[in-house]
C-alpha cells in the first residue's frame, strides 16, 4: 500500500498552510504562558491550535480517502485500506 501524501503540490501547500497557523497558535499559547496572560485567554488560544489541526487532520484525510484509499480499491484492497482508516476514525473520537 502506498505510504505518504501524494506529491500533488497544490493539496501539500494548503496542508502545510494549514499546519504553519496551528504551529504560530501554539507559539502564541506558548508566549501567553511565559507572560503569565489570564487563563481564559489562553484557552481560547489552545482551542485555535486544536481547530487548526482537526482542520488540517480532515484535509489530509479527504486526500487519502481520494487518492491512497481510491486506488487500493480499484487494485482490490478495500478491505485493509477501510480497516486502516477505521482506526483513524476510533483514534479520533476514542
Amino acid at each position: 500500500m502506498p505510504k505518504g501524501i501524494p506529491r500533488n503540490q497544490t493539496v501539500q501547500q494548503k496542508i502545510l498552510h494549514r499546519m504553519k497557523i496551528a504551529r504560530g497558535h501554539l507559539n502564541r499559547v506558548i508566549r501567553m504562558m511565559e507572560h503569565g496572560d489570564y487563563c481564559v485567554n489562553i484557552i481560547h488560544q489552545s482551542l485555535a491550535v486544536q481547530a487548526a489541526l482537526r482542520s488540517t487532520d480532515q484535509e489530509i484525510l479527504r486526500n487519502h480517502l481520494v487518492t491512497c484509499v481510491a486506488e487500493e480499491i480499484k487494485k482490490g484492497n478495500a478491505d485493509e485500506v477501510i480497516e486502516e482508516v477505521m482506526k483513524v476514525m476510533e483514534k479520533q473520537h476514542g
